[in-house]
């Protein structure tokens, strides 16, 4: 094998690993993608409140959303239990004022998308960096796409979700 040959093997074995390599964790990602858009987006079985592992609004502050127009990380040392769910606070006052009033502070549909609750009368998942506060009252969607879809017809939507919400969870 000529000088040149040899380099140019060596060249192609690095490229194929390097190709290899970069086809590995390409593929990695789009199945870890998948699944994360596969567990996120789908229907999920009647219940009062959406809550994984049992917190509700993934840990998220509900009263904060009020208070501080933002979304705030509960702490577990602010926790209480309500309508199935553990709900998470930032202080002791915020836990405080839901326990007095928890309808007027946590979301509407049991924090369910609110969107998919209106449009398709089925019960998906949500992330609490995607919300609104109409009336006087907090709505949770699942990502930015159906936030954006939401805010095309708020009222509209809010009107269809009340409709189709009682018949979603008769029975809960």
């Amino acid at each position: 094998m000529t000088d040149l040959e040899s380099v140019m093997t060596r060249l192609n074995r690095r490229r194929l690993l390097a190709t290899s390599g970069a086809v590995t964790v390409t593929v990695a990602a789009l199945v870890a993608g998948s699944a994360l858009f596969r567990e996120g987006f789908q229907e999920l079985p009647p219940m009062p409140v959406f809550a994984i592992e049992g917190l509700a609004i993934r840990g998220t502050d509900p009263v904060a959303y009020f208070t501080e127009g933002r979304t705030v990380p509960g702490d577990a040392a602010f926790a209480m239990k309500w309508n199935g769910a553990t709900w998470r606070f930032a202080s002791a006052g915020n836990r405080d004022a839901f326990a007095v009033d928890p309808e007027r502070f946590a979301p509407r549909y049991g924090g369910f998308c609110a969107w998919a609750v209106a449009e398709k009368g089925k019960l998906y998942s949500t992330q609490p960096r995607n919300w609104s506060i109409v009336e006087n009252r907090l709505y949770l969607n699942f990502n930015d796409e159906i936030q954006h879809r939401w805010q095309g017809d708020i009222p509209g939507f809010i009107a269809r979700a009340d409709i189709r919400w009682p018949e979603i969870v008769r029975g809960v």
